[in-house]
């Protein structure tokens, strides 16, 4: 079965000899600038996002969980984590899930090598990108209260165990599993948001609440810096999104408007739901809008029009706002930064509307039941199993992670002591305000 390459790059990852004649300068450009792109959402977006609706003695703290796990991740992903992901397993069995140590520390591959018409090595770098903020996500969840050791450990650890594999299980190509079935995640719904914000959620219920969670106010350091974060979030996800099409082509431009389109809807859908609900809309509300319609479209972007992109940015930011409102309070989790009720979920709906609001053209899709014979319903099927699937491994394997983690590092949570002082001080011997 012969898929459209240019839609299809990080799937197949074929490796060409290197000649002028495939090399093309424009798609290699835009893969540069879609890698910078992606890689400024995390140590600047995020840990911004984030920063912002921490408490002021932890916000350090919380800046450095982000940009630690960016740094210590992408190496991991070029020690290992690329070939497990993108590699090549004898066993066929094995290749379902597993691609192997056959590019360990980038083995085999050259830098003359491509990725259908760039380099391979700004694939491995934007891939990297992707696998950094994954699970920097996560760090939302467990934000002043886990130890920053035992947080560098679970970083290296997750990345193997969990990233990974499900990675090499939806865009590792011909033997992967997710692949195969035809599962379509255009920019990592599954990968990347339902993957984080589940393992967010994992984490915070085994190291337990923060002290004092529902009795005493844990005011945001700066919603200032909240929003400055979600408008860089959103200026970078062009490079997630838009690079996602792996080529500067007619796709690569459809989830630009998508992404657009869909990110202002939730921004809106937000502002009004608060605005319904509490009287009040809120700069924070519009800026966590701005991030589920961001996660809601990232696995459809390449796949729907502005009507589809249109409806997906609402419903997604309508999962959101349930989940950081209510399913909170009513399931009592303490998910400190609401990493679980915006990118899960949100990130679950984008994966699932795939199937209802994708075109039916097969120059944009890449495989699967709709692709094959306009099966929609048999595209839904497949998208189930699909966050099904990374679901389970998502759980199993942070659990197992957190434990291992734990016990290296004599225990995951701070001291109360610590935990009280704040941990600026306590971990870091730093103040963000010398008041």
């Amino acid at each position: 079965m012969k898929l459209k390459l240019s839609a299809l790059m990080a799937l197949f990852l074929p490796i060409f000899a290197f000649a002028e004649d495939k090399l093309d300068s424009g798609d290699t450009a835009w893969m540069m600038m879609s890698t910078a792109l992606v890689l400024l959402m995390t140590p600047v977006g995020l840990a911004l996002f984030y920063g912002g609706m921490t408490r002021s003695k932890n916000v350090l703290n919380t800046y450095a969980m982000v940009m630690g796990a960016f740094v210590v991740a992408f190496l991991v992903w070029i020690v290992a984590g690329y070939s497990i992901a993108f590699g090549t397993n004898e066993s066929a069995m094995l290749q379902n899930v597993f691609g192997g140590f056959n590019h360990v520390l980038l083995d085999g591959i050259k830098w003359t090598d491509l990725s259908g018409t760039y380099p391979t090595y700004v694939f491995v770098a934007f891939q990297g990108t992707f696998a950094a903020i994954t699970i920097a996500i996560a760090s939302g969840s467990v934000i002043g209260r886990m130890k920053f050791s035992t947080w560098m450990v679970i970083v290296v650890l997750w990345g193997l165990v969990v990233y990974a594999p499900i990675t090499h299980m939806v865009w590792g190509g011909d033997g992967a599993y997710l692949f195969d079935a035809g599962a379509l995640d255009f920019a990592g719904g599954t990968v990347v948001h339902m993957n984080g914000g589940l393992a967010g959620l994992i984490l915070a219920i085994l190291i337990g609440k923060r002290a004092g969670f529902n009795k005493t106010a844990m005011k945001p350091f700066s919603i200032m810096l909240t929003a400055a974060g979600a408008a860089l979030l959103w200026f970078g996800w062009y490079g997630f999104n838009g690079g996602s099409a792996f080529g500067a082509n007619a796709i690569a431009g459809l989830a630009v408007l998508t992404t657009t389109v869909a990110t202002a809807a939730g921004a809106v859908a937000w502002m009004l739901l608060e605005w319904i609900v509490y009287k009040k809309p809120t700069l924070l509300g519009i800026a966590s809008g701005i991030i589920a319609g961001l996660v809601a479209i990232t696995p459809a972007a390449g796949f729907v029009d502005v009507s589809g992109a249109l409806i997906i940015g609402i419903v997604g930011s309508i999962f959101a706002f349930f989940g950081v409102v209510k399913l909170k309070k009513i399931l009592g989790y303490d998910d400190s930064l609401d990493a679980f009720g915006i990118h899960f979920l949100a990130g679950l709906w984008g994966a699932l509307a795939v199937a209802f609001f994708a075109l039916d053209d097969k120059d944009l899709l890449w495989d699967g039941p709709l692709k094959e014979s306009g099966d929609r319903m048999g595209q839904f099927w497949v998208q189930i199993e699909s966050v099904l699937i990374v679901g389970a491994w998502t759980l199993v394997g942070t659990v197992i992670v957190y434990y291992v983690a734990s016990a290296l590092t004599g225990g995951a949570r701070v001291s109360e002591e610590d935990e009280y002082k704040g941990l600026d001080e306590s971990i870091h011997g730093e103040k963000e305000l010398n008041l």
